[in-house]
């Protein structure tokens, strides 16, 4: 088990990474050459101008100015400087709340830390109960466990100190959160009152539309809103299945990029033509000019995106049983994407629309009757993926077991036995090899997410944070803590009578702290700091600049912004995590969508459960220490804390999940003062087209593609609906019906 020597030495190898990896950022931005690597949200947004353009030959590579070098930590204050109001203008509102997850624990941990050490260390210390218990009970500690709860004595009233602290940072925590939630919460409704307007405001998404024989589901939605919304409906958009057209287009793109590969590599080398292979990523199969080849793949993918076009405009299986409908006001909109529109609960489904860069295309085209089972397969899948993660996390646990591996690999005791050695073991490796283990997770649960059917990347994203934290408290918590406690005193339990073993587990549980120690420090110092360094784009950039780049504008398709996903300890990661986020948000990330900021909630409900945790964790612990009779006084911190929660989602919540009426009518009223001319319709007319029809350079414009995506011929009907319809549609889009022809029935008296 970990020692104070081996949280030295981890200690140490995480900021020797830390430190070379920030002197490595802080030299390599420098460089003009890298500037796209290092600021490309400037480039994107046409403030920032390439160093390479200008000065001699060698200084477009290099940056020969040495005082720059001098102020090489600039970086750090510069992140700080800009106020949140510039960076939410700057960034968005989703970053800089992003940001205050960091403020947030920095709030809630430095008074907690200062707290902790200044008592409950002193309280722990000052025992020597682990002593006794390693010569009575063979139970294996080290000296760091000493500042555990474990070193203080069974049925000792010390323990009333820790009740006592439990309290005050139940409250501090409790008191902080709500302040928290009330400010993001005020600052949500200001960016929604003070933004321009956006089409998610006046949009709501309709789903599970129930079929008709006599119309299209155009159709079928414009008359439903212009009979249920006769004064707010303005427009709608139906949903295209385009999936397969958008596949296409993607590797048409790929084609193109390897053609462009080949024929610059060509021109630097015109005696030979280059080759490639047929099979598998050029691996294998017959050797063909590759410039031909990829000359006649394209040829072959646009005829083949012509044809799917075609069937676009021409056959009805492309439109699915839902539309983005929009409103004259965000007054309309608010009241139809809150309330229920039929009788029957199932049919015409309404929601707040995402606003259109938040939009996953994908999974539009996902049948609604199918989400439920989608789900439940999901939900068995992760299900199974906690379960067998189990066993790398307990093999991560038996290295930190240094008696364990000398047991079963003897030949390697005279090289662990080494003092250096050892440290890294214990003190390192688990958390470093936990890490290596958790690297593709998070792209599975986003794999899991889509497949579930969620339609905004904001929503795909916050469920994948939530089973990742489950993932997490599983088993990098509760796993790492019953195998570690088992491998740690398993000798301790073979010897033990079974009425012994509760109160061993009560010892020996709080010592695996050391190991969470390490890993927050391998995670949280090294982790962050590699990640301002940006490596892997670093590399990718440069490789496409030289393989495939030939215009400005290749160069900034070359460029990957990307988006944004133990006291003492904890608190540097907090502050170094704050400091170089800041840094990459302001630079850096290009934010592809805003939520403003919707994942609040969570981020607030996931603290209250590790806090409410803790607090039952705690009430077993004294329970195996002796402290039985502190249970009376224990149960009422997470009764208050699941009371506070409840308090909180009541206040707060609805502001993150709610449109207010008052608000919505507030914000249409000045804008019409401020802007009476405002086109509306035109304004959210194709806001909700699919990407594929505005990034593909050989598809006819948007007019066109949507007046013939609709070119149906209208049924006469004797629906009451139809009959009821105020007027000929005056609103419509390109998903508008013509005009009604007067063929209806009288109703029957």
């Amino acid at each position: 088990m970990a020692t104070f020597a081996d949280i030295g030495v981890a200690a140490g190898i995480n900021i020797l990474f830390a430190v070379a990896f920030l002197v490595a950022f802080a030299i390599l931005r420098l460089q003009p050459i890298n500037d796209r690597v290092y600021f490309p949200k400037w480039y994107l947004k046409g403030l920032r101008n390439s160093p390479m353009n200008s000065g001699s030959l060698v200084s477009k590579f290099v940056n020969l100015d040495w005082r720059s070098y001098v102020r090489f930590l600039n970086w750090v204050p510069d992140a700080l400087r800009m106020p949140e109001s510039e960076l939410i203008d700057h960034a968005g509102l989703d970053s800089a709340v992003y940001l205050r997850i960091y403020l947030l624990g920095l709030k809630i941990f430095v008074p907690v830390a200062l707290l902790s050490w200044a008592i409950l260390v002193p309280v722990n210390w000052t025992n020597n109960t682990l002593a006794k218990s390693e010569a009575t009970d063979k139970l294996e500690f080290s000296d760091i466990d000493k500042l555990s709860i474990s070193n203080i004595p069974y049925g000792s009233l010390r323990f009333w100190t820790h009740i006592v602290m439990a309290y005050a940072f139940t409250f501090w925590t409790c008191y902080t959160l709500r302040k928290e939630y009330a400010t993001v919460a005020t600052m949500r409704l200001h960016f929604l009152a003070s933004e321009r307007s956006r089409p998610d405001q006046f949009t709501v998404l309709v789903r599970n539309v129930p079929p008709d024989p006599d119309e299209s589901v155009s159709e079928l939605v414009e008359h439903f809103f212009l009979v249920n919304h006769p004064d707010h409906y303005l427009t709608h958009q139906v949903v295209i299945n385009a999936n397969k057209l958008a596949k296409l287009v993607k590797e048409k793109k790929s084609k193109q990029n390897w053609l462009d590969y080949y024929q610059l590599k060509y021109s630097r080398n015109q005696s030979q033509r280059p080759v490639t292979k047929t099979g598998f990523l050029g691996l294998w199969g017959e050797k063909v000019d590759a410039i031909d080849h990829q000359t006649a793949e394209i040829e072959r993918l646009s005829k083949e995106i012509a044809e799917e076009r075609e069937k676009l405009k021409s056959d009805p299986k492309y439109i699915m049983p839902a539309a983005f409908v929009s409103f004259r006001s965000r007054w309309g909109a608010a009241v139809c994407a809150q309330t229920q529109q039929t009788r029957n609960p199932t049919l015409w489904l309404t929601e707040w629309a995402p606003e259109p860069r938040d939009v996953f295309w994908d999974n539009l085209a996902i049948p609604y009757v199918s989400l439920t089972i989608r789900r439940l397969v999901i939900a068995v899948a992760f299900f199974f993926l906690t379960f067998f993660f189990m066993i790398p996390v307990t093999i991560v646990q038996s290295l930190a077991n240094i008696e364990g591996i000398e047991r079963r690999a003897p030949f390697l005791k005279p090289i662990i036995e080494i003092s250096f050695i050892k440290s890294v073991i214990q003190g390192f490796l688990p958390g470093i090899a936990l890490k290596i283990f958790l690297i593709v997770l998070p792209t599975i649960l986003m794999m899991m997410s889509k497949f579930e059917g969620f339609l905004s990347k904001s929503a795909l994203e916050r469920r994948s944070a939530l089973r990742y934290y489950i993932f997490n408290f599983v088993n990098v918590f509760l796993v790492s803590v019953i195998a570690g406690t088992a491998f740690q005193q398993l000798d301790s339990f073979l010897h033990q009578s079974a009425n012994e073993i509760p109160k061993t587990i009560g010892v020996a549980i709080p010592m695996k702290a050391t190991f969470f120690i390490t890993y927050v420090m391998v995670d949280g110092w090294a982790g962050v700091a590699g990640e301002i360094l940006r490596l892997k784009p670093l590399i990718i950039f440069h490789l496409k600049n030289f393989f495939l780049v030939k215009t400005e504008k290749d160069r900034d398709e070359a460029m990957d912004p990307g988006s944004i996903v133990f006291l003492p300890f904890i608190l540097v990661f907090f502050a170094l995590a704050y400091v170089v986020f800041r840094h990459q948000i302001i630079n850096v990330y290009n934010q592809e969508y805003e939520s403003a900021p919707a994942f609040w909630p969570d981020v607030h409900g996931r603290i209250i459960s590790a806090l409410v945790f803790s607090q039952l964790v705690l009430m077993g612990l004294m329970s195996t220490k002796g402290a039985a009779q502190s249970t009376p006084f224990l149960i009422a911190l997470p009764v208050l804390t699941i009371w506070f929660h409840r308090f909180c989602k009541g206040r707060y919540e609805p502001a993150f999940v709610r449109y207010p009426l008052q608000e919505a009518m507030m914000k249409d009223t000045l804008e019409r003062a401020r802007e009476p001319n405002l086109n509306l319709k035109s304004y959210l007319r194709y806001a909700y087209i699919h990407p594929v029809f505005k990034n593909d350079e050989e598809v006819e414009d948007d007019d066109d593609i949507s007046e013939k995506l609709d070119e149906t011929v209208l049924v006469p009907t004797k629906r009451q609906s139809r009959k009821n319809t105020p007027v000929p549609s005056k609103f419509g889009s390109g998903a508008s019906s013509p005009s009604l022809p007067d063929v209806a029935e009288k109703p029957e008296s």
